[in-house]
């Protein structure tokens, strides 16, 4: 995949020669400064504007232009404390090339602390979205519009969903070259192929030629400081490795690759005893947990169907037939 110059198409990183401003939105931000940056993006009823906010840095060197987004799903929020940390430790006079970095994208989700639009659409499935659309494609134009196709490459932000805690994880493309190598410098403790999602960031910012990571780590509500940390010193190790400054070591050891995922799930209604963790790697037919009534009686064992990583578990011990109980990678890629 290369990236070509034409209209639409991420900046290529300059090898020389004067570093040009950064537009966003109608601001300027010069070479070897950095700003924080409000988009409009739609009136409440209260006609109260809501706004993206963004936060520029912008390198005095030429290099890479790279987002960081997080709360594409407004109750996704260790997104959120990985950008400030990161941010932490940037200097725009030194960097080599630029960051723009969106800790909210989902503004409406984050102050309703709902995964969802006020629509109940899905902001991760309505991208590359429409100027005259729905509320859910019109923020995704905008952040297309701003952000994305000024970038070289991106990284998305996400934890578990719907009471589901998931192991600091990478997912991408791996049959790319580009995208596998900054996979690999990001250092997590899995890493999965994983095909685009129809609708997704991921899938509109592949449609460029843009080498996309989606981290996840966590679960939603929360702060996870193990997925937090881990989030942290994977997106400086990427940053190093596309030779925009020195910010952290390589990983001590290597990811965990994975050529795909499967959830594990109730053949019975009941309440759920986990008795594996994450990062547990597994056996065909290892017990995962049992499912009971509240006395514990009427026991069904819960076991691998086929043999992986533990990179996910749900949270809620109140299940139904057929909910996804714990999911495994995959390995041997």
């Amino acid at each position: 995949r290369r990236l070509v110059d034409g209209p639409g198409s991420p900046r290529r990183p300059r090898s020389g020669g004067r570093v040009p401003p950064l537009r966003i939105g109608g601001h300027v931000v010069e070479p070897g400064d950095s700003a924080r940056l409000e988009l409009p993006v739609a009136r409440l009823p209260t006609q109260t504007y809501l706004s993206l906010p963004v936060c520029a840095v912008h390198g005095a060197r030429p290099g890479p232009t790279v987002w960081l987004s997080a709360v594409l799903h407004g109750d996704e929020l260790a997104g959120v404390e990985i950008i400030r940390r990161v941010l932490e430790r940037l200097s725009a006079p030194r960097l080599e090339g630029s960051l723009i970095a969106v800790p909210i994208v989902n503004v409406f989700g984050f102050i309703s602390q709902s995964r969802y639009l006020p629509d109940r659409r899905d902001l991760n499935r309505s991208f590359p979205g429409s100027a005259r659309g729905s509320l859910a494609a019109r923020l995704a134009n905008l952040f297309m519009t701003e952000v994305v196709k000024q970038c070289t490459h991106g990284i998305d932000l996400h934890t578990g969903s719907s009471h589901r805690r998931n192991l600091p994880q990478i997912r991408a493309d791996l049959d790319d070259p580009d995208t596998r190598r900054i996979a690999a410098a990001f250092g997590a403790p899995v890493m999965i192929h994983s095909r685009v999602r129809d609708g997704s960031l991921r899938e509109a910012a592949t449609r460029y030629g843009i080498p996309t990571l989606v981290y996840e780590g966590g679960a939603p509500h929360r702060f996870d400081d193990f997925a937090v940390e881990a989030g942290v010193k994977g997106v400086l190790r990427v940053l190093t490795a596309l030779g925009m400054g020195r910010f952290a070591q390589p990983a001590r050891s290597r990811s965990l690759v994975a050529p795909s995922s499967f959830w594990v799930r109730a053949r019975r209604s009941g309440l759920f005893r986990t008795t594996v963790t994450l990062g547990d790697q597994l056996g065909e037919g290892d017990l995962l947990g049992i499912i009971s009534d509240a006395f514990g009686d009427v026991a069904l064992d819960v076991r691998a169907t086929e043999g992986g990583t533990v990179i996910g578990l749900a949270l809620n011990p109140l299940v139904s037939q057929g909910d996804a109980l714990v999911h495994l990678a995959r390995t041997g890629r």
